[in-house]
């Protein structure tokens, strides 16, 4: 009987094996995860989990029961550490061999290069949202080191918990403008100041000590609590000598090992040849882990009619009462901004040489639907697009 091991249990890893059975595969599938926790959901670690809103059962992406009634075997708590001769090896001596590999072991916080004395936290699993929501009930004034999404979430969350003193540093002049435009980023700088958060853009760390982050233009900021969210870093190590990679599992369109036709990789490990793109790419998403999934288990159930991976950049982020969607590519510099029924409802679109390729909208379901769908189905003339979006607005908006 053939054998699909799947090396990594979140959502990549997760979805892969379920849709392995959606798709016919009749044969073993052996789902691996480093931790012991069952398999659990990543995005609710920076928000309602660590609120209190949401609890560790709710974020589970698939039980005991689940597991076992679509016969998939869980190996839980103990990390690959090798691929060798067809077989993958655990850090507890199992080895488990395999006709197929999946690789969905996903990415890790980058580590603080500041040291981690103690009050330091980053977020990216279970125990690190758990300890970080203990650390943030006890109180005290709160450094964000890092203003991408997992910061910014982060400090969003703190005050909606009641917390007052929060300060998020980063050397960038704007949160977010690593995925939008400097003017349009601005406005999620407000949003923040507008809560209440303290912003240091524009200058650097220089150290993190107990109770204290020193920036480097000499300020001392006291803290409690320093989360540190600098990015992320692919866990593809433990395949080194094994299955090319270079920061990610290097794969032809279809997700497939460059080099060897029985080795897969979904999610935020897999860096993958993107024909509409020609070259290739890395998404740390949610949804593009979802999607590939799919198209994985299609390649392996289906190895005659294989499918390349297209997806269409999509990425979510509640933060207050903004409901903060990006679709497609959002980082250029031409772009107009279109009103909702009221200021917290808009959109932005992006063009380059009048192709639509992006847009980010903010408590409007309608232009966001809009904008996906064109997306996904190549209509994308800028001036087309924009007056699709425009006609989704309220009679009195426009």
């Amino acid at each position: 009987m053939a054998r699909t091991v799947i090396v990594g249990a979140s959502v990549g890893g997760v979805r892969t094996a379920q849709a392995l059975r959606a798709a016919g595969y009749g044969g073993e599938i052996v789902l691996v995860g480093d931790e012991a926790e069952l398999p659990y959901d990543k995005p609710p670690l920076s928000k309602g989990l660590l609120s209190g809103k949401t609890s560790a059962e709710s974020v589970c992406l698939l039980t005991r029961e689940a597991a076992d009634e679509a016969k998939i075997e869980l190996v839980l708590g103990s990390p690959a550490v090798g691929v060798a001769e067809g077989a993958v090896r655990l850090a507890d001596g199992t080895e488990l061999p395999y006709d197929d590999l999946v690789v969905a072991t996903g990415a890790r916080a980058r580590p603080s290069p500041w040291g981690t004395p103690p009050g330091v936290h980053v977020v990216r699993t279970l125990a690190d949202a758990t300890a970080l929501a203990e650390a943030l009930r006890v109180g005290g004034p709160i450094v964000v080191v890092g203003a991408g999404f997992v910061g910014v979430e982060v400090a969003a969350t703190a005050v909606g918990m009641g917390l007052t003193d929060i300060t998020v540093v980063d050397p960038v002049p704007v949160p977010l403008s690593r995925v939008l435009s400097q003017e349009v980023a601005a406005l999620f700088g407000d949003l923040h100041t507008g809560h209440g958060v303290k912003t240091r853009f524009g200058v650097g760390l220089a150290d993190i000590r107990e109770g204290e982050v020193e920036l480097a233009d000499g300020t001392v900021l006291p803290s409690a609590v320093t989360v540190v969210g600098i990015g992320a870093m692919p866990n593809d190590e433990w395949l080194a000598g094994s299955v090319p990679v270079d920061d990610g599992v290097l794969c032809d369109e279809h997700c497939r090992s460059v080099e060897d036709p029985h080795v897969w990789a979904v999610g935020d490990v897999a860096r993958w040849w993107h024909p509409g793109y020609e070259r290739t790419v890395r998404l740390e998403h949610w949804t593009n882990a979802v999607e590939q999934a799919v198209v994985v288990a299609h390649n392996i159930t289906h190895p005659e009619e294989l499918r390349p991976h297209l997806p269409v950049e999509y990425v979510w982020s509640d933060q207050y009462d903004w409901k903060i969607r990006l679709v497609g590519r959002t980082g250029g510099d031409t772009h107009v901004r279109l009103e909702g029924a009221d200021p917290e409802k808009f959109a932005v679109l992006y063009a380059e040489d009048g192709v639509f390729v992006g847009a980010l909208t903010v408590n409007w379901a309608k232009a966001l639907i809009t904008c996906r769908r064109a997306l996904t189905t190549g209509a994308t003339d800028f001036a087309e697009v924009q007056a699709k979006v425009e006609a989704a607005r309220p009679v009195a908006a426009r």
